[in-house]
């Protein structure tokens, strides 16, 4: 039936203080055997009440890398806001190079630099997806920081945290990346994860 359907919908119990989902084996051998998009949604007194059961006021978050192709995940991100009618908020987090640190040493103005150069590629990026979708509504931002800690901080009140894993076929290794896998054991709201290249 999966490789017929245009999406797969698994569900997860929160299990006491845990706040994201509890993946079993055949959740993980799902998400990792499969290329449709799968939505996993908590179930349970720990997920979040919708107000007034209106599931589409909330915001979808998508994480994104402007280094990397994104197509798939925009596709659905921005096909599944213009359907809510929701905001739409893109996020790129970057973090400073290896031998640049965070502490007191490195130039402010390469900093700003950096900044500037990941807005701009951000920007760049979404430009065709906003000519596409001109009735969806795009807040973008591209912030210094930990992707995957950005993504739960900003998707715990949303709709859905839509997240990317690549598509690989080797047999062996890991299958999720680390962000995704990170998003998927913290976040309170559902989250999409779509297979793409």
């Amino acid at each position: 039936m999966a490789t017929t359907s245009d999406m797969l919908v698994l569900g997860s119990r929160g299990l006491g203080a845990l706040t994201g989902f509890v993946l079993g084996s055949v959740g993980m051998a799902v998400i990792h055997s499969t290329e449709r998009p799968i939505v996993l949604v908590r179930v349970g007194e720990d997920a979040i009440a919708h107000p007034q059961d209106r599931h589409r006021d909330r915001d979808l978050v998508v994480g994104v890398d402007i280094g990397q192709p994104c197509e798939a995940l925009l596709a659905f991100a921005f096909e599944e806001a213009s359907r809510r009618s929701c905001t739409l908020r893109v996020l790129h987090s970057w973090v400073l190079p290896p031998l640049m640190g965070y502490g007191a040493v490195y130039d402010p103005r390469i900093h700003a630099q950096l900044d500037i150069s990941a807005k701009v590629g951000l920007d760049e990026m979404l430009e065709p997806w906003r000519e596409k979708y001109p009735g969806v509504h795009v807040a973008a931002r591209a912030t210094a920081g930990h992707a995957a800690w950005q993504l739960v901080q900003s998707g715990s009140e949303a709709g859905l945290i839509i997240v990317g894993r690549r598509i690989r076929r080797s047999s062996v290794g890991a299958h999720i990346g680390p962000i995704t896998h990170a998003v998927l054991h913290h976040a309170r709201a559902p989250v999409a994860v779509i297979a793409h290249q």
